[in-house]
């Protein structure tokens, strides 16, 4: 009895199927009585009657029958979707509650793997195990219960030495310098080649031991070679394959009297280049203004009742410095950066006094891209972890869309071409005709350019237009009437 009432009990609280489909289709055959289906008998009946030949064979009853039938069949499918989907829709509303487990669940254990890229574009995999522990008041102070262990891996690339390496980049390379095959025979890696790739590895350990943001993939394999080269008449070749990052620095009140005010005010613009000179006129550096705003700022913040202790010494070192800066601009001029065509050297490499191979400041180079060739100098100097960077005057010439937060070219298609030792000895102003017959001379010490291959002309953006001269009108004698 008891299970009679339990189940006329689970009858009464369930869904009442039954009955609302026995409603539907009673409302949609009601909908039927009063829809157009009358008019469509008639049309359908009028195309069937004007299909048959002859008319008079025609039995109008029977036709209209047929025509009734297939359009009450088409409606009772049609309101046998709409139950579907009725049903459908409380099934998904209602789901059926799980059934009661009769035994406990089983823990998750063993090895769960993953595999994703992080935002440097390093493949992150990763695996954690679960193992059976003891209860948690036990696992909880054993400190082997809940152990992170990180695992990078990083393959050091090896240095392009043959024509047929460098080739894989640029595939003119012999044709535009034909000697090169010959004096990559007696190449040598440079020692900067390692030293360049060991320090990307120390910088990728300190960072992996402190889980801090890692080089980028892309910085990490930014060099394809360096190398020394030696041309039979003793000239010294400093070759690099690498990609171009963009410099934006220096400034040079002499030629550019007025920068724009983002530039001026920036605390990240920097008005100096490892190429510096004494300054020719007394035009003041419009970076001066900038920095003078900002020692006043510091000032005003030193004085300020809240400023705490600590920024306060902070402040008077900044001071300090900017009044460095400003005695330095004062005195000096330097490489513009969106005007001069120059590349920047790892400082560590600026500095070595026992590498005769080692570029420095002020060095003439040949920089290639594709078939064309720019020269210019060494201009600045860069960090010691990553390679291949130029002014953005040189970077909008090899693609107009560069910026200082675009790189002209992000694959290692360029070659750096450097002749240790041939900087002028008195700095100066750019000189870019100067340059270039310069670093026609030093390709000529090494084989020369193949044919129909010539350097890149500069234009001096910064040069003063030559003065008009009006053309002189020969005066015309005014004839004398006779007297």
């Amino acid at each position: 009895m008891g299970n009679e009432n339990a189940n006329s009990t689970k009858r009464q609280r369930g869904f009442p199927w039954f009955g609302i489909g026995f409603l539907v289709f009673v409302c949609g055959f009601i909908g039927i009585l009063f829809t157009d289906i009358p008019a469509k008998v008639s049309r359908n009946l009028r195309a069937l009657i004007q299909s048959r030949q002859p008319a008079d064979e025609v039995d109008r009853k029977t036709i209209e029958l047929q025509i009734e039938q297939r359009l009450r069949a088409e409606m009772e499918i049609k309101l046998e979707r709409e139950l579907a989907e009725i049903r459908q829709q409380n099934t998904e509303q209602e789901p059926e509650p799980d059934p009661e487990p009769t035994t406990p669940q089983p823990l998750p254990l063993g090895l769960v793997s993953d595999v994703r890229k992080l935002r440097s574009g390093i493949p992150f995999k990763t695996e954690v195990v679960f193992e059976q522990g003891r209860i948690a008041s036990e696992e909880r102070v054993d400190d082997e219960s809940y152990v992170a262990e990180y695992k990078l891996k990083l393959k050091l690339p090896a240095a392009a030495t043959t024509i047929f390496d460098l080739e894989k980049t640029n595939p003119k390379l012999s044709k535009i310098l034909p000697s090169l095959p010959s004096l990559l025979e007696k190449a040598e890696v440079s020692k900067w080649y390692n030293k360049l790739y060991t320090n990307k590895s120390e910088r990728v350990r300190r960072d992996a031991n402190a889980l801090n943001e890692l080089l980028t993939k892309h910085n990490i394999y930014d060099c394809e070679t360096i190398l020394n080269l030696k041309a039979p008449n003793g000239r010294k070749v400093f070759l690099m394959q690498s990609e171009m990052d963009v410099v934006s620095d220096g400034s040079d009140g002499d030629r550019l009297p007025e920068m724009p005010e983002q530039i001026v005010n920036s605390s990240n613009y920097q008005p100096f280049t490892s190429y510096g000179w004494p300054k020719k006129t007394t035009t003041p550096n419009p970076m001066i203004a900038g920095l003078e705003r900002r020692i006043a700022s510091a000032n005003t913040e030193l004085a300020a009742a809240a400023t705490t202790a600590a920024r306060k010494t902070w402040l008077k070192d900044r001071i300090v410095e900017l009044n460095r800066y400003i005695a330095d601009l004062k005195s000096r001029s330097y490489l513009i950066a969106e005007y001069d065509p120059f590349i920047v050297i790892s400082v560590n490499l600026l500095t070595d006094r026992n590498d005769p191979y080692a570029p420095k400041v002020g060095d003439y180079a040949v920089v290639i891209h594709g078939e064309t060739l720019y020269p210019c100098i060494v201009g600045d100097g860069g960090p010691t972890f990553k390679v291949g960077e130029a002014s953005l005057r040189m970077a909008r010439e090899i693609n107009p869309t560069a910026s200082p937060y675009s790189r002209p070219v992000s694959d290692l298609k360029i070659t750096y071409v450097i002749f240790p030792g041939s900087a002028a000895e008195k700095k100066g102003p750019p000189d870019l005709k100067a340059w270039r017959e310069k670093c026609q001379a030093l390709l000529t010490e090494i084989g020369g350019l193949g044919e129909n291959y010539t350097l890149h002309e500069w234009k001096d953006l910064l040069a003063k237009p030559e003065p008009v001269v009006a053309p002189v009108t020969p005066a015309v004698e005014t004839p004398v009437a006779p007297q």
